[in-house]
């Protein structure tokens, strides 16, 4: 890919996408590239930054700081998942804060209007951060939730595959729309469980809501999952059909939560993603998925609500 780059290039994958500051310089070599830089920023499929770090470490400067933009979990042997952030922060000893929003990259390298948001702490380099990322076309709100901007960003490609599966069995956008919000109400549902203390507001920035509508409508995840129900072939078939073999984040990502969720016993507590996951290893058929939500936890907490709501207003 060097003489594509040196050529003003992005890769095969955006190949007709130039690269937008002129001042960029490609170095195909990691270590190289990374072993001067004050912020390092980590765009890879969350499956391989435990090898990346293994790389890199002992070979960046101490004092650097990391910003990861990466969808997905990482998985341990327990059957516990750790946040991408953390596991740089512990292979590479450098603090890592995160950036997750309604990006879809060939929007962005076309200079399109979006917004998208940073999780960061420390409030030192919120503003660079800011100032780093911002143009007049890509809009950048700094919040302090990390942790749930960043369980945002790997839980939207579940209910995005969710949103597939609907296309494909052409259910419509009613029900569309209601996998939507199902899907937000357990992403939130998920960060209070395990990570607390999470800001109502971050799910309504681009991270959040904005991030899950536009995936469920324009992403590879609702794209690839149609086509899984519309075709019967396998995940890695469609992969390597519509994505060039690239992988897919959705469904491993349903299949890490899935597996975290069944040793803690609480699968019932999120159907909408239990129902993904056993569909995409087919212990499901795809006209099963209304069945699993068609009784959801929140149907359950919204009647008692407006129950709660009358009998307080007699």
């Amino acid at each position: 890919m060097q003489p594509t780059h040196a050529n003003r290039r992005c890769t095969r994958k955006l190949i007709e996408m130039r690269l937008i500051d002129l001042h960029q310089v490609a170095v195909p070599d990691v270590v190289e590239a990374a072993k001067e830089a004050d912020i390092l920023i980590f765009v890879i499929p969350h499956q391989f930054i435990r090898g990346l770090a293994a790389t890199m470490l002992g070979k960046i400067k101490p004092t650097a700081v990391g910003l990861s933009l990466i969808k997905g979990f990482d998985s341990g042997d327990d059957k516990s998942i750790k946040l991408i952030s953390k596991v740089v922060e512990e292979h590479l000893k450098i603090p890592c804060n995160v950036l997750m929003g309604a990006n879809l990259a060939n929007e962005v390298a076309e200079e399109k209007f979006c917004e998208t948001t940073i999780g960061c702490r420390d409030k030192r380099m919120a503003p660079v951060f800011r100032d780093l990322m911002m143009t007049p076309n890509f809009r950048v709100v700094v919040v302090e939730d990390c942790e749930a901007v960043e369980v945002c960003g790997a839980l939207k490609n579940i209910v995005a595959c969710g949103a597939g599966f609907v296309d494909g069995l052409g259910l419509g956008d009613n029900t569309k729309a209601a996998v939507i919000r199902l899907g937000l109400m357990e992403m939130i549902k998920f960060v209070e469980t395990f990570y607390g203390n999470a800001k109502l507001s971050t799910f309504f920035e681009s991270c959040g809501v904005a991030d899950l509508i536009t995936t469920c409508y324009g992403g590879r995840n609702r794209r690839v999952c149609e086509q899984f129900i519309k075709t019967g072939k396998s995940i890695k078939e469609l992969e390597d059909e519509l994505l060039g073999g690239q992988k897919l984040q959705g469904p491993a990502t349903a299949d890490e939560v899935n597996a975290m969720l069944k040793a803690k016993g609480l699968t019932d507590k999120f159907p909408l993603f239990t129902a993904v996951h056993r569909i995409c290893t087919r212990e499901l058929k795809g006209t099963d998925l209304i069945d699993e939500i068609r009784n959801h936890p929140e149907h359950a907490i919204s009647q008692k609500n407006f129950i709660d709501y009358h009998q307080s207003s007699f």
